[in-house]
């Protein structure tokens, strides 16, 4: 006898919700029906090993079945089945299973897997009310009578006995009309659905099984090949592998295996750079495969590039990108990950926020940074490589955080330096070297190498035999602020105040010159009072006579990077400071202006251009500088 039976208005909303919003594409509506046949067969599985042989153990399998001509999709399993009680509740309340019960399942649940097996059934297959204007599903559990649950997803639904030998449940899609918008029919053909199988629910568990098409040569009574003849034959396919390679014991797989693997799944000629295959058990359990790419995604800066990690529950496919799954600074990674430890919401489409999650993510950062400081150790050559691509991203973790992953990534930064021209040096090669009396790590920054191996201020170091990082990119210094020290050893800029470690004799040397010059110091000062805040003598010069140095943290190379970002209400201004070399000829020259303000204050702005030529910074103004050169060279030949 088939009863009708009405959708309570709340049921009724839901599912137009569902259809109509909470899926953001149809196609998905065959992974949740293939998710929710593997399901109810874990489910079987497990009632026939533990019924001490009452229930039977099957081939389990799940079918799928086209029909061109009729326009239906039929998906089949011989699972749990239900019984007609549990028809009504999984998909005649979808109110029930969808929002409220399942909300007080989760909150009551001893045992997650259940929560994921009840509460995915009766919501997942409302999705296939997306493609159908009918449903059909026929079920039987196992020593129970057999139903059919028919529905156009509108206001009704009915429940009928049926004739059904075996347990299981089958569904069986009328598809909607086609429309200007949506194909329907795609989903009547073998290639259409072997793509999304292979897409979706490659690595379910269970094989998923369809009669294929296939030509076939005709051969002759003697079994050889007749030319231009052939037959069709029908092959019951096995669309799915079943067997993830981030399932197999890590030992069994090949590199090169999971680089063919890396560039079918991730459309890459090249193959990675690096690649980690985890599998983690513990109080969560996952596995996961993690690749850095040989060279930088074509997007990786564009608006449109989205970070994250092919996100799997179970073996299905939930999500392509998982961006919560990566920090930022390692965007550029690609992978995936697979758990039965996640929860997801109502539509699987989105990861509810979970401190699982959270733990997974951690996880693979320390992994993956375990991994690139091994690669550090013991391949220099490729860990160069990796540098040279993504050095700057590590540096970017350091300075995001505000230094919170210091600690973390510190070991990873590698730098030219002054004495080591031709290889990197990393924090710790420098401070091995250093005197044990040694109070601090020096850099210099610059826009190239070149320009920093001509900073007058490493003459002195250079003179000392003292090695100095050199810095070359621009967001190099902003990363070393957030370190401020390395093993007790302070990063100090060779261009800053800070630098200056004077002994008594030379201090007291400075402040004699100071005192005798005083009048031209202030002079100098005060035609650059725009442009520096101090004019002073210093030891720190060799061969140069003048520089440019800086103080309260920000240097000229750091001022000038911020004023190239957009959107910079004020304008970054370091704290210069202008040092003169008292030894130099060129000071030697113009102390006979010491009595001479006027002069000594028409010398002074070309003073402060030589030092930011020498720095390898621009003069604003060339015009004036030129006439002004002109202007003095033309009164001293006079």
């Amino acid at each position: 006898m088939k009863e009708t039976k009405q959708f309570q208005t709340e049921s009724k909303e839901l599912l137009n919700l569902m259809i109509n919003s909470i899926y953001t594409n149809k196609e998905i509506f065959l992974r949740e029906l293939i998710s929710n046949a593997s399901d109810a067969i874990d489910k079987y599985k497990y009632q026939a090993l533990t019924s001490k042989g009452e229930i039977p153990s099957l081939e389990y399998k799940i079918d799928i079945i086209l029909d061109e001509k009729a326009r239906t999709i039929t998906i089949s399993d011989n699972g749990i089945g239900m019984t007609k009680e549990e028809l009504e509740t999984n998909l005649g309340t979808i109110a029930k299973s969808g929002s409220k019960d399942f909300m007080s399942k989760v909150k009551n649940a001893k045992n997650k897997k259940d929560i994921d097996i009840i509460g995915q059934f009766g919501v997942g297959f409302y999705s296939a009310f997306m493609v159908a204007k009918k449903v059909e599903v026929s079920t039987k559990a196992y020593g129970q009578d057999a139903y059919m649950f028919s529905s156009d997803g509108e206001s009704t639904y009915t429940i009928e006995s049926i004739e059904k030998p075996e347990t299981g449940t089958s569904i069986k899609i009328y598809l909607k009309p086609n429309s200007d918008e949506e194909d329907y029919d795609k989903y009547t053909r073998t290639y259409t659905i072997e793509n999304l199988v292979k897409k979706y629910s490659d690595y379910i568990r269970y094989p998923i099984k369809m009669d294929v098409k296939k030509s076939v040569q005709d051969k002759d009574k003697d079994g050889n090949p007749i030319e231009g003849k052939y037959h069709d034959e029908v092959e019951n396919k096995t669309l799915n592998s079943m067997i993830p390679i981030w399932k197999k014991n890590k030992k069994e797989v090949k590199d090169e295996e999971l680089n063919e693997f890396y560039k079918s799944k991730f459309s890459d000629y090249e193959d990675p750079l690096i690649s980690l295959f985890l599998n983690i058990e513990g109080n969560i359990n996952y596995s996961s495969i993690i690749y850095i790419p040989s060279h930088l995604p074509y997007n990786l800066y564009s608006d449109t590039y989205e970070k994250g990690l092919q996100l799997y529950a179970k073996g299905v496919f939930i999500k392509d990108k998982c961006p919560e799954l990566v920090p930022d600074y390692l965007k550029f990674i690609k992978g995936l990950v697979d758990s039965d430890s996640f929860s997801l919401n109502i539509s699987r489409e989105m990861l509810q926020t979970s401190p699982v999650l959270k733990k997974i993510s951690e996880n693979i950062e320390k992994k993956v940074v375990e991994k690139l400081k091994d690669i550090k150790t013991n391949d220099s050559e490729k860990y160069e490589k990796f540098w040279k691509t993504y050095g700057e991203f590590i540096k970017f973790g350091i300075y995001s955080t505000y230094g919170m992953k210091k600690d973390l990534l510190q070991d990873l930064l590698i730098f030219h330096s002054y004495l080591n021209e031709d290889k990197y040096v990393s924090l710790k090669e420098y401070v091995d070297k250093l005197d044990k009396k040694a109070k601090n790590i020096y850099y210099a920054s610059g826009e190239n190498l070149d320009s920093i191996k001509l900073l007058p201020q490493l003459e002195k170091y250079k003179k000392q035999g003292i090695d100095v990082l050199l810095l070359d990119q621009k967001i190099d210094e902003f990363a070393i602020m957030m370190l401020q020290e390395y093993d007790g050893k302070k990063l100090v800029n060779i261009s800053s105040v800070e630098a200056e470690e004077l002994s008594d004799e030379e201090k007291q040397k400075l402040e004699d010159v100071t005192a005798t010059y005083r009048r031209f110091l202030d002079n100098v000062k005060e035609e650059l009072k725009d442009k520096v805040d101090d004019v002073v003598f210093s030891n720190n010069l060799v061969d140069s006579p003048l520089c440019i140095v800086t103080k309260d943290g920000m240097s000229l190379e750091m001022e000038k990077t911020l004023n190239e970002q957009p959107g910079m209400e004020e304008e970054a201004k370091a704290t210069k400071v202008l040092q003169i070399n008292p030894d130099h000829d060129l000071f030697k020259a113009l102390s006979t202006l010491n009595d001479n303000d006027d002069l000594t204050k028409e010398y002074a702005s070309l003073l402060y251009d030589e030092a930011m030529l020498l720095e390898g910074h621009e003069i604003k103004d060339k015009q004036a500088f030129v006439k002004k050169l002109n202007a003095l060279l033309i009164k001293t030949t006079k």
